[in-house]
């Protein structure tokens, strides 16, 4: 399972909304999962922002399939100068977990 994640600070948050409502459609037509969507957070080390977003996808190409699309084009286009966005998308990992 691929992951988007996602750090933010938003600057507006009533303007934001657009971006919201826009991304929603992008996120339901590839089958996106948000596994993290804001809520209390500690920044432990380094520098980070004050939103945190995971998203789930199926794989890696329906991640970058959505960022891609038109669908998405039209959210960030809502986005801009409402928020400062870092958005990575990372291929799942399936492998050996650490021995407990």
């Amino acid at each position: 399972m691929a992951k988007g994640l996602v750090s933010a600070d938003i600057t507006d948050p009533d303007g934001y909304k657009q971006y919201l409502a826009e991304s929603g459609k992008a996120f339901a037509k590839f089958g996106a999962r948000f596994l993290v969507r804001g809520g209390p957070s500690e920044q432990m080390e380094g520098k980070g922002r004050s939103r945190f977003v995971v998203l789930e996808f199926k794989d890696y190409t329906t991640a970058l399939e959505c960022y891609r699309s038109p669908e998405y084009a039209i959210a960030r286009a809502a986005r801009n100068g409402r928020a400062m966005f870092d958005l990575v998308i990372v291929d799942g990992y399936d492998g050996p977990q650490p021995a407990v």
